[in-house]
């Protein structure tokens, strides 16, 4: 028995019985050898925080476009507060951590420059659509290595592709990231609406502060343990209906006070003509396309799809720089 194997065992003879086991896994789209340390979702997880989709993340909007400081949340960072969530909502119910960090660290890979913005302008003008989530698989089984994909296992892939709102992961480990994801945007994009000087504190209702708490740590803290004290022993990820329905209002208010804030918002539509205008202009000009999205077309991948994939890959900075590159004047220098 090898230390996977070794691993392996352990899972089985320490975590949940609703845990998803590594060698009870679904499997991967190529077989492959397994690694002889590693169980497949630790090596999931490996595979995607080495990953190129993985870095450019740094550099990708969470809410707030190009802010001028040094603290406010990037795609990056809100990756990693939501992978810390759920590993530890994982952990205290003896959960699968490895799967659990795997769709965590993998479940944003597929979003645009510019946040949710760039996601509606490419879900505008491309005839097939943009969702993050679906592109985010793509990446993963698809884009990643020159087009060979990472090869995931199947649970982590269905992980990825629902964790929002509308999808139900078939995994009691992706529903923690679900939550997780929730849990991690909300409280973080109020931090930095707070440090913005868009909201104080003291704008949440009473309604729903006495319910989870009055300060953002207060409420991370409520959720946490709601979910795992809610959750334990059982065969589901659930939050208790008094919490389930604050979340819900602070959401809401999330949304009317931040996500659709005017003052917050007011790059928002710049960015969504710069991303159609260079989606528009790739459409026309497929041969200045990068080698790898080339190959895609050669092998029968849709052209509208391929511009978006290079499209939605690119950082905010590297959009900015494409899009001056291309039609902003250069200073003549005979």
């Amino acid at each position: 028995m090898n230390i996977r194997e070794n691993l392996e065992q352990l899972e089985v003879e320490c975590l949940s019985p609703y845990a998803a086991h590594s060698r009870d896994s679904k499997g991967r789209l190529r077989q492959e050898e397994p690694c002889d340390i590693r169980p497949v979702y630790q090596r999931d997880r490996d595979r995607i925080l080495h990953s190129k989709s993985f870095r450019r993340m740094k550099d990708k909007t969470q809410v707030f476009l190009a802010p001028n400081g040094d603290h406010y949340r990037t795609r990056l960072t809100h990756t990693l507060e939501v992978s810390q969530n759920a590993r530890t909502i994982a952990k205290a119910l003896r959960m699968n951590e490895d799967l659990v960090e795997a769709i965590a660290l993998g479940h944003d890979l597929g979003h645009t420059p510019f946040g949710h913005a760039g996601e509606r302008a490419l879900n505008m003008v491309c005839p097939y659509g943009y969702c993050h989530s679906q592109q985010s698989v793509r990446i993963v089984e698809l884009l990643e290595k020159n087009g060979t994909g990472l090869n995931l296992t199947a649970e982590v892939r269905d992980g990825i592709l629902n964790h929002q709102t509308r999808g139900m992961p078939s995994t009691l480990e992706g529903r923690i990231v679900r939550f997780s994801d929730k849990v991690a945007y909300i409280h973080h994009d109020m931090d930095d609406a707070i440090r913005a000087g868009i909201l104080r504190e003291s704008d949440i209702s009473r309604e729903i502060s006495q319910v989870i708490g009055d300060t953002t740590g207060e409420r991370l803290d409520h959720f946490i343990h709601d979910l795992v004290s809610n959750s334990y022993g059982k065969n589901e990820i659930c939050m208790s209906e008094p919490v389930a329905q604050a979340m819900g209002k602070l959401r809401q208010f999330m949304f009317e006070r931040v996500y659709q804030n005017k003052e917050a918002k007011s790059e928002e539509e710049k960015a969504e003509i710069l991303v159609q205008t260079l989606y528009n202009y790739y459409r026309r000009h497929l041969e200045l396309l990068p080698q790898d999205y080339i190959n895609l077309i050669r092998r029968g991948e849709p052209e509208e799809k391929v511009v978006c994939d290079y499209i939605g890959a690119m950082t905010d900075r590297f959009a900015i720089a494409r899009y001056e590159e291309i039609y902003i004047p250069k200073s003549w220098h005979g």
